[in-house]
């Protein structure tokens, strides 16, 4: 899979790109994932990508010209793929997105930044949007990269384990959340490992990782309508 990242911040992608899972796997060559500058394609002397509004209003938004420009340029080079703009308006990013997306064999994403894009530039482009959540973030290079890594860890060879991605959060057909999971030492702090988990007994061990899996999606759906308190010591 080739994997497409526009950006006015290049040198963001640096880290992200080179650790953990990611690095091992484009080290391997089992994904692609390149990033271009889109202030390549913006003209005069100060390489000017964004302007003001018309009819007013606070801020800068990104011109359709340099945009549309190097989204053209990169999908010349290859399939041209399915062009993804990060914007607060787009679709809500959940697992069966991502799952549609780890389905294509291109992506092309394009971050935004200030105070967006030119509504042109989705039109001429006929873009997909995404958001990874209702809250405002100073551009689109964090969404992309978590996009990156939720579609990554979903193509073959990735993980070290296959069933891993299956058993994670959010996948499977009832979209759960996963249970918790323990590791050694059996105690810590007076708190056990719960004594299923050491019986040996993998039907009832299911059993019991499926109930706690429930509860905790039966947890999570009740804070989400909860507020977060704050501390009074």
């Amino acid at each position: 899979m080739r994997i497409d990242i526009l950006t006015l911040f290049p040198g963001m992608f640096t880290g992200f790109l080179e650790g953990s899972l990611l690095g091992a796997a484009r080290a391997a060559g089992l994904v692609d994932v390149r990033v271009r500058d889109i202030r390549e394609f913006a003209e005069g002397p100060h390489r000017q990508v964004d302007d003001r509004p018309y009819g007013g209003g606070p801020g800068m938004l990104l011109m359709p010209g340099p945009v549309v420009d190097c989204v053209e340029a990169v999908q010349a080079e290859a399939d041209a793929g399915r062009v993804v703009m990060l914007t607060p308006g787009g679709r809500r990013l959940d697992q069966a997105l991502v799952e549609q997306l780890a389905k294509f064999e291109r992506i092309v994403l394009v971050c935004g930044r200030y105070e967006g894009f030119d509504a042109r530039i989705r039109e001429t482009l006929d873009a997909d949007e995404i958001s990874i959540g209702d809250y405002v973030l100073s551009g689109g290079e964090v969404a992309a990269m978590v996009i990156v890594d939720a579609v990554a860890r979903l193509l073959p060879g990735v993980l070290g384990h296959e069933a891993s991605a299956d058993q994670d959060s959010f996948s499977g057909a009832d979209r759960l959340v996963e249970g918790p999971q323990y590791t050694r030492p059996r105690e810590f702090r007076g708190l056990a490992v719960p004594e299923v988990l050491l019986s040996g007994d993998h039907g009832r061990i299911a059993r019991w990782r499926r109930e706690q899996s429930v509860a905790a999606t039966s947890r999570r759906e009740s804070a989400s309508q909860t507020p977060f308190q704050r501390s009074t010591s």
